[in-house]
């Protein structure tokens, strides 16, 4: 009988899991079970290599479906990504995405189709890459500007959080509208636009009250 597997990873210990598998409820997924790893980075560490993402592919068989909320809980480096997607879709399993609802699977032996899902899966796992090297460069700028100036005033407490921040970058790299982002993450959209088009602002703001 198949399954429907979750995977959720955040990269530090404060953040939470709980809205991976919410968000995934509420887009309609009915989860059979979750594998989770916590305070693990998708940047420097690949999914074989996670406590819990190394289990995946003695749980998973063919049939089964993997349910990610975006591409980037697998991991945010390009060749891990599209190697761990094709490796799955060769062993049987479905890969589904939360975000945009994509479906990956080898099931199609149609070559056009299959150049246009794999084209696709190129694209996906480059933008979580370019986003997490985009990410650390405003966090290097964050910290030197504290450095700078260790003193200065923290001004006005962000109305989103660091995971809340996550998801705006992930829908907007997928092609997400502001009010859509707004809606599905409960921020105003002034504040997606901000994050939006001041990425390094943002960050900055988040670091000095954390």
């Amino acid at each position: 009988m198949s399954q429907t597997i979750l995977y959720a990873r955040v990269s530090t210990v404060e953040q939470n899991l709980d809205h991976q598998r919410s968000q995934a409820e509420k887009a309609g997924f009915t989860i059979d079970r979750v594998v989770a790893d916590h305070g693990e980075s998708g940047v420097t560490t690949r999914l074989l290599e996670r406590p819990e993402g190394r289990r995946l592919p003695d749980i998973l068989r063919e049939g089964d479906t993997l349910v990610v909320r975006w591409v980037d809980r697998l991991g945010r480096n390009y060749q891990d990504v599209t190697d761990t997607i094709r490796e799955f879709m060769r062993r049987g399993v479905i890969i589904r995405t939360v975000i945009n609802n994509m479906t990956f699977d080898g099931a199609t032996k149609d070559p056009m189709q299959e150049a246009v899902r794999d084209a696709l899966i190129g694209f996906m796992a480059a933008t979580a890459q370019a986003q997490a090297e985009a990410t650390k460069e405003a966090q290097r700028a964050g910290i030197e500007a504290k450095k700078g100036n260790p003193k200065k005033y923290r001004g006005k407490k962000p109305s989103f959080d660091r995971d809340q921040m996550r998801m705006v970058q992930d829908m907007l790299s997928t092609g997400a509208g502001a009010s859509i982002i707004s809606k599905e993450t409960g921020l105003s959209r002034q504040t997606v636009l901000r994050i939006r088009d001041k990425p390094a602002e943002a960050d900055a703001a988040l670091r000095r009250w954390e």
